[in-house]
């Protein structure tokens, strides 16, 4: 028998408290920040360095109570959490067209999706206004997915082999240095974007999210790029329906790489400029330069090319 009211499902929409992840300020912009900054506050703290693999998936939880940081500054406090966020990714990735399945590992993207964003679980969710410098950002992720590697999972299977996995398919994603890499970041992007429209039709008009339709413009893949245009379209049909124009892309035109037309109108598109920085410096990856990987270039029907 279905319950008559649902008050409030546990875990995502949960409130946060002191155990859910959700960083302070002070620990957000630390400058001498180490995981331990975040493991000397859990209770019962995670104890590495044993066979069981329970203390990594006890840890997995923050993942499931922590908010995506960039809904809270609209008002959204109980929206998605990261890991909300990672499953639609993998499930958007075993969506792909053919032409991208029959050159691509689909199977690698689905567990990219799934442990892209795994650090947060420590880091919390650093959004471009915080403060934080990319360097450091990168800094602190890689140091938790090196102590989930070498210390929770270390001698899980014996060996740590599964641990060395899931940080290998982490530092991929990073690198972006490959077309299922290149690919995954992509699908973050439309993943934002869908989240982006689901939550001004939620508020019926009342809330404009159009900062953040500029990450369309920093999608590579031409098949993502049509279901990020196609995104774009049913925004502005709905804006229309509410009879005010958004800030943000209203559609999706081509100008060259990676310009774009606001819906063949050009000009401003209400989004301030110190915002657009913000987010350029956030979404522009540096193609794994800081580790050596080479770089991807993709052609205009997404296939990969000499770089």
């Amino acid at each position: 028998m279905l319950p008559s009211k649902v008050e409030e499902a546990p875990q995502t929409n949960a409130p946060p408290n002191d155990k859910s992840g959700l960083l302070t300020p002070s620990q957000i912009v630390e400058a001498q920040w180490t995981p331990e900054t975040v493991l000397s506050t859990i209770t019962p703290r995670p104890q590495p360095t044993t066979a069981s693999p329970l203390p990594f998936m006890h840890l997995l939880t923050r993942l499931k109570t922590t908010k995506r940081e960039g809904w809270r500054r609209f008002g959204i406090d109980h929206g998605e959490s990261i890991s909300d966020h990672m499953y639609r990714m993998s499930i958007i990735t075993m969506l792909c067209p053919p032409s991208l399945s029959q050159r691509l590992d689909i199977g690698k993207c689905v567990q990219m999706a799934l442990v892209h964003d795994m650090a947060e679980a420590l880091v919390g969710d650093i959004t471009p206004v915080d403060g934080v410098d990319k360097g450091e950002k990168s800094r602190r992720e890689a140091g938790t997915m090196d102590f989930f590697t070498k210390d929770l999972l270390c001698q899980v299977d014996g060996g740590g082999a599964q641990g060395e996995r899931i940080r290998a398919l982490w530092q991929e994603y990073e690198d972006a240095g490959t077309e299922e890499s290149v690919f995954v970041h992509d699908v973050d992007k439309i993943e934002l974007l869908l989240q982006m429209m689901e939550y001004e039709r939620e508020k019926e008009g009342g809330l404009d999210l159009g900062e953040f339709t500029r990450v369309a413009g920093k999608i590579q893949t031409a098949e993502v790029r049509q279901w990020a245009g196609e995104v774009l379209a049913e925004r502005k049909v709905f804006w229309e329906g509410v009879g005010r124009t958004p800030t943000g892309k209203l559609g999706l035109e081509a100008e060259g790489e990676g310009g774009w037309k606001r819906n063949g109108g050009g000009g401003n598109d209400g989004v301030s400029e110190e915002r657009k920085r913000q987010q350029d410096d956030y979404y522009t990856h540096t193609n794994g330069a800081a580790h050596g990987a080479k770089a991807v270039k993709l052609n205009d029907k997404g296939a990969k090319t000499a770089s």
